[in-house]
């Protein structure tokens, strides 16, 4: 097994796919499988992910994403849409699924009622938040299942997100697009940030320790 530190080295921000290299299928869905495992707050999943391989639409989604080529040029765009907000129905689902797979709980029932209690009253923009961090978790679970697959993805917030949300019928759908994570190959030669250096914090600048 590839160690962790070596699969976070060799991935980068692809910059320039292959549009003639597609992603199979099966390692598609091991992505797909690894953002429906990735954690969230409450087990609530706040958010839906969009399979796009329809070329008119990623071609109309690139418009209005500042022009990233890897929205057209990978062979699968997926598109991370959160929960524009929290509502008893939504949250009384997640309890019913819950409830379905591990039987009736008092002690469940409770905590999803006091949720609803602390999540209903708030803002709308601060719940949709909340529901985009959540989406964010399962990007990491994302990149790293295709790190592991060999497969090169991009992440993306540099797009019109009320743009895409009319391009896709989103909002019909009480979703709102909140990342874009393209996959496909790098193309060797043409990516100008692959030969580079990847730069981060020392741990030194990045980690504090309290005792």
């Amino acid at each position: 097994m590839t160690a962790l530190k070596d699969l976070m080295s060799w991935r980068y921000a692809t910059k320039k796919m292959d549009p003639a290299k597609a992603v199979p299928e099966e390692k598609v869905e091991a992505i797909l499988e690894a953002i429906r495992m990735a954690p969230t707050s409450s087990g609530t999943q706040p958010f839906e992910v969009f399979v796009v391989t329809q070329d008119a639409m990623r071609e109309e989604i690139r418009k209005v994403g500042w022009d990233q080529s890897q929205i057209t040029e990978g062979s699968h765009l997926l598109v991370f849409a959160a929960w524009d907000n929290y509502s008893a129905e939504r949250i009384d689902a997640v309890r019913s699924h819950m409830e379905e797979l591990r039987g009736e709980n008092p002690m469940i029932a409770q905590y999803y009622e006091n949720l609803k209690g602390a999540y209903l009253p708030r803002d709308a923009a601060v719940n949709h938040d909340h529901a985009a961090r959540q989406a964010y978790i399962a990007l990491g679970f994302a990149m790293l299942a295709a790190a592991e697959l060999e497969v090169d993805c991009c992440p993306m917030e540099g797009f019109d997100a009320d743009a895409v949300d009319d391009i896709m019928g989103l909002k019909a759908l009480g979703l709102k697009s909140v990342t874009l994570l393209p996959l496909g190959y790098r193309q060797e030669g043409a990516d100008w940030l692959l030969p580079m250096e990847k730069v981060r914090k020392s741990r030194a600048d990045m980690v504090k320790t309290i005792s």
